[in-house]
């Protein structure tokens, strides 16, 4: 039987084999399935902790021991749960002591329910901690290292705020839009610019819908809705910023630039420039017109000419210069000849019969126009004609009436020239013809013009080196008086002898002196030397010199006159300054301030060439002078009844006043002695005495002095 033994044998070993064969698949795949959990757990982005119902470890990951910085020696399976925390303590990660961490975990441990906390490590590092119960006891703890997602939250949290705090803030307004074309973004300022609320322009309207309602609201002025549209997407497509002013109704201007964003989408910006364009508007305005009569000035004038010049049709140059103007300003300060100049260019405007024609005003008294379309001579001559007679009437203002007349210089494109500097130029040299040949005319240019220039210029340049060169001299006229019949004074007159141009007349360059200003120079070396002069005469003898305006107005004039008679040794009562009404008519408190000045150190004041002035009298009462003196032109007329009737007036006022009155222009004994039946004090004149140098008058003096002495 041993067939059946083997039978048997065989069939015993195939059921063990049958029995153990299920067991190893298990342990097997036991297996297998713990090195997956094994793999699952240590391929964990976070860090796990498993404990039994006993709080000892199971298993945990090395994220779990490298979050905490554990011991893996120290913390192995087994391990209870208070010892962990320990150990924590012990290296220093933990930021409270093991006790207090663990009374913080038993509730939720005790409790078998899932929680999720955070915990701060000593380092700032926060884990957030997961725990979940197992069914059979025990828990699973998942640990995630939130530092930086932390950090990075509050960092985009910061970035809100100040994006928050800069939107509203921001002095412009803004709108973002998405890629999508659609509001995203809008602050509190845009609303404020518009006026609008923010109910008005909800998120997520397109460009056009913002448009459409910006404009029915009643806040931007009426435009192309399309037209924008495509311009800024053209532009924002391209890469481009694009940039424009949008008018409101309410009459404000913004300034709106659109601008493309790196990742899709655009921003607008709107900012309130209303005042800046005004700004910039009246910048430009004062860039181009004059400030007192708010005419164009010289630059736009010549843009303007340029422009008429390159369009070549027949037009005319007028250039102009008052008449009188100084002796207004002089007379009357400086506000009353800014007024009068206002007054002027109103009248100029309203002179010229069309809209194109440019009425400018290039600086002081000097103005220029351009006039348009005409046909011929005949319509610049019209105009100015016009001219002289309009600005030729009185201007009245705060009771006073004052005089100006205008000269007038005119010159013809294509005629006189086919360029701006040479039209100018002419109309300059036409008018310097008109003022030389006599004032309130108006002349057209003429070939050969320019001598008369170009003579005017070389006069001005010789007269400035005439100073240095010391080419002026003085002559002294004797001044009588007549009830004695003994020379008290004389007049110094100055004199100009020129190398090339030989003696000049006092009436061909002491007004070229005023224009340019040297008569201030001139007139202080003037007062130096007659001091000197008079210094050396009888001591009743006095010394009369001519001042100007423009001396006196200098600001250093009572300063010159003071050191020459300190200089010279003159005594101040031996010293007459003879001065013009328009400068006694100046109302300015430096004027009479000087003027007082002086009087009150004892120098005699002179009023020169009276009853030719405006003939107020009020200046007399204002400021009493020393010494009137009768104009030449009314000593010649004596023979005439009304002449010789003013004469007596004034004599008479001047003895009414206790005002010496001396009479110029004597010439002949019978002018002599109607003066003298009249009470005239004082004489002066060719009858007297020609204008002579001081060596001959100091002879003259000596002379009467022998006399007196024999009789």
């Amino acid at each position: 039987m041993p067939g059946a033994h083997v039978k048997t044998a065989s069939t015993a070993g195939k059921r063990r084999t049958a029995a153990i064969g299920p067991a190893r698949r298990i342990a097997e795949e036991l297996r297998a399935q713990n090195e997956r959990f094994a793999a699952a757990v240590e391929n964990m982005s976070h860090g796990l902790c498993m404990f039994d119902a006993d709080e000892r470890m199971i298993i945990c990951n090395h994220n779990y021991l490298d979050i905490f910085s554990l011991d893996a020696k120290v913390v192995k399976p087994g391990i209870p749960f208070f010892d962990i925390l320990q150990h924590s303590v012990d290296i220093g990660i933990a930021s409270q002591s093991a006790s207090e961490l663990y009374a913080i975990r038993k509730p939720y441990i005790d409790g078998a329910k899932a929680s999720t906390y955070e915990e701060v490590l000593s380092d700032g590092r926060i884990v957030v901690i997961s725990h979940r119960p197992i069914a059979v006891g025990g828990w699973v703890s998942i640990y995630e290292d939130v530092t930086e997602e932390r950090r990075a939250e509050a960092e985009l949290k910061e970035q809100h705020r100040r994006f928050d705090a800069a939107l509203a803030n921001m002095s412009q307004g803004l709108l973002m839009y998405s890629a999508k074309g659609r509001l995203i973004v809008r602050n509190q300022r845009f609303l404020d610019l518009c006026h609008a609320k923010a109910s008005d322009f909800a998120l997520g309207m397109t460009h056009r819908q913002m448009l459409d309602k910006l404009i029915r609201l009643g806040i931007f002025a009426p435009l192309e809705i399309d037209v924008e549209v495509g311009k800024t997407r053209a532009s924002l497509d391209a890469g481009q910023s694009r940039s424009s002013y949008r008018e409101l109704v309410d009459g404000r201007t913004l300034f709106v630039l659109r601008r493309p964003l790196a990742g899709g989408g655009w921003v607008a910006t709107f900012e309130d420039v209303t005042e800046r364009r005004r700004t910039e508007e009246r910048m430009t305005h004062l860039a181009h017109h004059d400030t007192l009569t708010n005419l164009p000035n010289r630059s736009m004038f010549r843009d303007r000419l340029d422009q008429a010049l390159g369009e070549a049709k027949p037009l005319a140059i007028l250039s102009l210069d008052l008449d009188r103007f100084k002796a207004v300003n002089d007379t009357f300060g400086h506000p009353a000849g800014d007024w009068l100049l206002q007054c002027v260019a109103k009248r100029l405007q309203h002179s010229v019969r069309s809209s194109k024609d440019v009425v400018a005003r290039f600086g002081g008294d000097e103005f220029a126009i351009i006039q348009f379309g005409i046909r011929s001579v005949a319509d610049a001559e019209k105009l100015a004609k016009r001219i002289v007679e309009i600005v030729g009437k009185p201007y009245r203002d705060k009771g006073r009436e004052m005089h100006v007349g205008v000269s007038l210089g005119i010159a013809l494109y294509p005629g006189d020239g086919h360029d701006a500097d040479t039209l100018l130029t002419n109309a300059d040299m036409a008018l310097y013809r008109g003022k030389s040949e006599g004032r309130n005319v108006y002349r057209f240019f003429e070939p050969g013009m320019d001598a008369l220039m170009r003579e005017r210029r070389a006069l001005e340049a010789d007269l400035e080196a005439a100073l240095s060169r010391r080419e002026f001299e003085l002559d002294f006229q004797p001044i009588l008086d007549i009830g004695s019949g003994r020379i008290v004074g004389a007049e110094a007159l100055m004199r100009w002898r020129s190398p090339s141009r030989g003696l000049v007349s006092p009436e061909n360059f002491i007004p070229v002196a005023e224009e340019t200003g040297l008569i201030v120079q001139l007139g202080d070396w003037a007062l130096r030397k007659a001091c000197n002069v008079a210094a050396n005469w009888p001591p009743d003898m006095r010394m009369a010199v001519n001042v100007s305006a423009a001396q006196i107005k200098s600001g250093g004039f009572a300063r010159s006159v003071i050191a020459a008679l300190a200089f010279s040794g003159l005594p101040a009562n031996r010293l007459e300054l003879e001065i013009t009404e328009t400068v006694m008519m100046d109302e300015s408190d430096a004027v009479l301030k000087t003027l007082s000045q002086l009087r009150g150190l004892g120098v005699r004041i002179a009023l020169d060439d009276f009853g030719t002035g405006y003939s107020s009298l009020g200046y007399l009462r204002r400021f009493p002078v020393d010494k009137i003196k009768i104009d030449r032109s009314f000593t010649s007329d004596l023979d005439k009844r009304d002449t010789a009737a003013i004469v007596r007036t004034v004599i008479g006022l001047g003895a009414e006043l206790g005002i010496t009155v001396t009479a110029e222009g004597v010439e002949t004994e019978a002018q002599l002695d109607m003066l003298r039946k009249a009470g005239c004090g004082e004489a002066q004149g060719y009858l007297i005495g020609v204008p002579a140098k001081a060596a001959e008058v100091n002879r003259l003096l000596r002379a009467q002095a022998l006399l007196r002495q024999s009789g």
